[in-house]
């Protein structure tokens, strides 16, 4: 099968899902697949859909890859994403229309709570990514969690529960995947939410982020790129919720080019990135993303890339700013 796993750096945001899948058709999506049990079966049970894995782990996406390749599963796409990325960056408002969620991991340390999937922010983005009636199926093996699942599902205005309970402790109609039946074997009882997008609207708190074209700042100094380089230190900034961490610069072979290594962290993506300081021929210097990795010229990356050159001037009294493209943050001298 040609295509089955997307490469997340290469869509467009938000993505065209009916025309990457080539039809028009209810979009769903599993986040966390695991092995792919779950996911192969719900790709054969709905071939009238769109469906959509999101996962982290690289060798479940692997795993995920072959079984939907051997069963010829050609309405499935697998993308190595976060869920936060896919839905906020890669869906536009309303376009979701199922949502599954197998077994999230509980984070049972109290320390890690906060990195739990469902909390009310998720749900906030979740709701405004699906139309009303939208659905929304939760499964956990963990006691606590599925308590706090529980509170964070009736604490919002969103969602309502399609059954006469908020949930139920087994569901004959679903597959049982495999790390479902350790828990049963063991003794764990498995909690099962079967809900839906109420009509409620929720404000447009994640709009899809915007694309800039290719950061660069261009400036006039007398230092030289030796004297840049014996100055340099690693820098770390946070603006706006915006963390950039400027790390360790290298020289290139012909010896007329910077690269800093970067790392930038914005909602809902996190780059690794190399900024470039380049002498030109006119004698001046051109600072600007290196394109090895296909980043993303978003707000962060321009932050960074005004970072760098905002140290980069404050280096000499007789540094200039001649041309940007970085819009208010800085200013042509």
């Amino acid at each position: 099968m040609v295509g089955i796993l997307l490469e997340p750096k290469t869509l467009p945001w938000p993505v065209d899902w009916p025309a990457l899948f080539g039809r028009e058709a209810p979009l769903l999506v599993e986040i966390g697949f695991g092995g792919g049990h779950f996911l192969a079966d719900l790709a054969r049970r709905r071939p009238e859909a769109n469906i959509i894995g999101v996962e982290i782990s690289l060798p479940a996406i692997r795993r995920a890859q072959r079984k939907l390749q051997q069963a010829g599963a050609a309405h499935v796409r697998l993308l190595p994403a976060d869920a936060r990325e896919l839905l906020w960056a890669l869906c536009a408002p309303q376009t979701v229309a199922e949502v599954y969620i197998n077994f999230p991991d509980p984070w049972p340390k109290a320390a890690h709570h906060h990195r739990r999937l469902i909390q009310l922010p998720f749900l906030h983005l979740l709701a405004t990514r699906m139309p009303p009636g939208g659905l929304l199926e939760i499964a956990t093996d963990h006691a606590d969690y599925q308590q706090a699942i529980l509170e964070t599902l009736q604490q919002t205005p969103y969602f309502r529960s399609r059954l006469a309970t908020p949930y139920v402790t087994a569901d004959p109609d679903r597959l049982i995947t495999k790390y479902e039946q350790i828990a049963l074997n063991e003794g764990r009882s498995c909690h099962y939410y079967k809900w839906a997008r109420k009509a409620a609207a929720a404000p447009a708190a994640f709009p899809v982020p915007e694309v800039f074209p290719m950061p660069h700042v261009v400036m006039q100094t007398p230092l030289n790129l030796d004297q840049i380089e014996a100055a340099y230190e690693p820098m770390r900034f946070n603006e706006n919720g915006v963390h950039i961490n400027l790390m360790e610069m290298f020289r290139a072979r012909d010896r007329r080019k910077l690269l800093v290594e970067a790392y930038v962290q914005e909602d809902p993506v996190a780059q690794r990135v190399g900024l470039l300081i380049r002498e030109r021929e006119d004698g001046r210097f051109i600072i600007t993303l290196h394109e090895v990795g296909f980043p993303r010229p978003t707000t962060g990356l321009r932050h960074a890339v005004g970072c760098l050159a905002g140290w980069l001037h404050g280096l000499h009294p007789e540094t200039a700013i001649t041309q940007h493209n970085l819009g208010d943050g800085l200013s042509a001298e």
